[in-house]
């Protein structure tokens, strides 16, 4: 680039205006009392300008989302068909996957609990019902997280079970073709969840571990639970419609939510607008059969 030297923070201060004041801020003000051999050309300026934006949209994208959308992305581990096909060995640390959620649901490695993120901190649920916090270290198969920011709140007088609880939200939001992530706090007259305990190789598939699930039951207990919705078109990536885990108030037992029947809780939606799935790197992702219709399947092993 010719002449004057340019500050990255002054550069992208004049790209992220309007074109015609940025290219007048970089001819204009910018040269005056400059020697006019000194001067930026338009053509160098146009370029500048140019080389700049693509430099952002670039660095935008390599943090996970669209360029100024990460905290309105869904970021997901892996996919939920390739976890019902029995690919269960962890592939990104809990550490990293911190870096692009606050809340969120999936499991570890092994197949070994249900994770529960709720305010940035992220939970097992053993298969004995009980949670525990768990380290950056452990790793996860699948997960789906987010930066949770509620775009549509309000409250619920029960008693409502869980399909007239998933009917009222479906109505509270604008389409069912985005996807969404939900935050439900407040008091359940009963609920019912599961875990599913560690496995060993040679991994089974999803729905043979699901079918021997070990269950847990609650009553008048206080807690969130947190999830996602997803469209129907996102079916293979992960569960279309309602995906609920819960955490108790003391954040000491949960799980996957099977039933439920609330008393009075409030809720928070989240709109987001985007989905970044990470993928694993070999592995049995590369050899699991990820073709065909994985609904039965998929409704056998969540619901």
């Amino acid at each position: 680039m010719m002449g004057r030297r340019w500050s990255l923070s002054a550069l992208v201060e004049v790209v992220s205006r309007p074109w015609g004041h940025g290219l007048r801020a970089i001819r204009g003000t910018r040269n005056e009392g400059i020697p006019s051999q000194e001067r930026v050309p338009p053509f160098a300026c146009k370029r500048c300008v140019t080389v700049l934006k693509l430099l952002l949209v670039a660095a935008a994208l390599a943090a996970g989302c669209a360029p100024s959308a990460e905290r309105e992305c869904l970021y997901q581990v892996s996919t939920l068909g390739a976890l019902v096909e029995g690919v269960y060995d962890g592939n990104l640390a809990v550490g990293e996957l911190k870096k692009h959620g606050d809340l969120g649901l999936g499991t570890f490695d092994a197949l070994d609990g249900e994770m529960v993120m709720l305010d940035g901190r992220v939970y097992r649920v053993r298969a004995d019902g009980k949670a525990e916090a768990v380290g950056d270290e452990e790793t996860t198969p699948f997960a789906t997280v987010t930066f949770f920011e509620a775009d549509h709140t309000g409250s619920l007088e029960g008693p409502f079970d869980l399909v007239q609880l998933q009917f009222l939200l479906d109505k509270m939001i604008p389409t069912q073709n985005i996807p969404y992530a939900v935050k439900i706090e407040g008091t359940f007259a009963r609920l019912k969840t599961r875990s599913i305990p560690r496995q060993t190789k040679p991994y089974p598939r999803l729905p043979e571990v699901a079918a021997k699930q070990p269950t847990f039951e609650f009553e008048n207990v206080r807690g969130t639970l947190v999830g996602f919705r997803c469209p129907d078109y996102a079916k293979g990536l992960n569960l279309p419609g309602w995906h609920l885990h819960f955490l108790t108030a003391d954040r000491t037992a949960g799980g996957h939510v099977l039933e439920l029947v609330t008393e009075k809780v409030r809720f928070a939606i989240d709109y987001t607008f985007a989905i970044y799935v990470a993928l694993p790197k070999g592995g049995g992702f590369y050899k699991a059969d990820l073709a065909g219709e994985k609904s039965a399947d998929l409704q056998r092993a969540e619901k």
